[in-house]
């Protein structure tokens, strides 16, 4: 919807010989729009019709054609060259998902262990990358240095195969397997509501995790070998008191500091008609006069149901 107005042409002919209209070569990204000002000149406008992305197409060549009144009609044309600034839209994006190093432990100070590479599809200062180690242990950075322009990691201390076990750089990772809601409201004690997989990269210690829910509701995590995890149901549940329960699950290594991370789980109870509709009055009294005729009102009951949907649909 932007405009951006184009030059006029000119026409030195008068009257119904003079410029009459414009014509702009044809292009999904573009439109033409006249503004017709109070003269009766008309302003040829550029007018966008979709968004531009400048990593597909950096620059768009149009002709705008003006055109006259006269018979046969003359006509100008005029090159349209359009260049797409860039928008800093894209993240850089390294040419592998995990590097790998093998290096001995005998390695002098500043040798290099791998070399990192990404590239960034923005142009100019917009995709310049620099490199730096993230959120990681300070006994990593004692370890390595990384270059922030050529991105080659290099040894920075000596390295100690014997201690390297002790490195704790990675949080545990949480997969949610299989989630179960909604849950009816009369699943016993012990039904499972969802599947977990905890693991930690690292190893000994600093791979062993625990697991543990935090949250009011009534649920509880139960281990299973290899990593596994269940929640499962640790009382009745009610949807008239909570029709929804959502719990964090934590997982916390045994590294020294220790890492952990989190997975929030939302379980929605489905209801059962597990309640009696109930009247507003225990008992209900009229007066009504023996001259009444027929269908005149005596009294109004109600009754509610504390049930959901069909459930709680009362009739009389």
């Amino acid at each position: 919807g932007a405009r951006f107005p184009l030059e006029m042409a000119q026409d030195a002919d008068v009257g119904s010989n003079s410029l009459l209209t414009y014509h702009l070569s044809r292009n999904p990204s573009f439109s033409l729009a006249l503004k017709e000002s109070l003269e009766g000149s008309k302003q040829p406008e550029l007018v966008l019709e979709r968004a531009l992305d400048r990593e597909k197409q950096s620059s768009f060549d149009l002709v705008l054609t003006a055109v006259d009144g006269g018979d046969p009609a003359r006509s100008g044309t005029v090159q349209v060259l359009i260049n797409v600034t860039d928008l800093n839209d894209n993240p850089p994006v390294f040419s592998e998902n995990v590097y790998e190093s093998r290096v001995a432990e005998n390695l002098p100070e500043g040798s290099l262990v791998l070399r990192v590479r990404a590239t960034d599809a923005d142009a100019g200062t917009n995709g310049r990358v620099s490199y730096s180690f993230g959120n990681v242990h300070g006994t990593i950075s004692a370890l390595f240095t990384v270059d922030s322009n050529s991105g080659e990691v290099r040894t920075a201390g000596p390295l100690d195969f014997e201690e390297k076990n002790k490195y704790n750089d990675n949080a545990p990772e949480i997969t949610v397997l299989s989630l179960s809601s909604p849950v009816p409201e009369d699943a016993p004690s012990g039904t499972v509501v969802a599947l977990l997989k905890v693991r930690d990269r690292d190893s000994d210690e600093n791979g062993q995790v625990s697991c543990e829910l935090s949250g009011e509701a009534p649920l509880s995590i139960v281990a299973s070998p290899g990593g596994s995890y269940k929640v499962v149901t640790a009382s009745a549940l009610d949807r008239e008191q909570a029709c929804e329960h959502r719990v964090t699950v934590m997982a916390r290594d045994r590294g020294r500091p220790a890492l952990w991370s989190s997975a929030e789980l939302v379980l929605e109870v489905s209801d059962v008609n597990d309640n009696a509709p109930v009247f507003e009055e225990a008992a209900y009294s009229a007066y009504v006069a023996e001259n009444n005729a027929a269908g005149a009102l005596v009294l109004r009951v109600q009754a509610r149901d504390a049930d959901a949907g069909a459930n709680g649909r009362v009739s009389y």
